[in-house]
């Protein structure tokens, strides 16, 4: 039962993923940084996982990237584009709707 249960919540964060990304790079960001960030709000993220999402993100035209190689190692950032801020404002309201629908029925269940 556990491990079903383990699916079910990965598939679960999986899009949350995509929104606390585009809400994290509303400020541009590299992404080892993204991955401590996403950890610290509570949105554990394999690299595997993440840098795959920011090319994805990146090809829809959700974020826009530039080389910094001002420092030693260079670094590839992100950030959120105005498509990519459009969309995570679309998903956070739908967001907060769906959290109000399942509040809602756990709170029929209550009653």
């Amino acid at each position: 039962m556990l491990e079903s249960t383990d699916i079910h919540l990965q598939e679960l964060r999986r899009g949350t993923v995509v929104l606390a990304c585009l809400q994290l790079l509303r400020t541009p960001g590299y992404g080892y940084a993204l991955l401590e960030q996403l950890e610290h709000a509570g949105f554990p993220t394999d690299a595997n996982t993440l840098y795959p999402l920011l090319r994805r993100l990146e090809k829809q035209g959700h974020l826009v990237s530039e080389w910094n190689t001002d420092e030693t190692r260079p670094r590839k950032f992100y950030r959120t584009s105005a498509a990519g801020a459009d969309l995570a404002d679309t998903l956070t309201r739908e967001w907060l709707a769906l959290t109000d629908a399942v509040a809602a029925l756990t709170h029929d269940k209550e009653n």
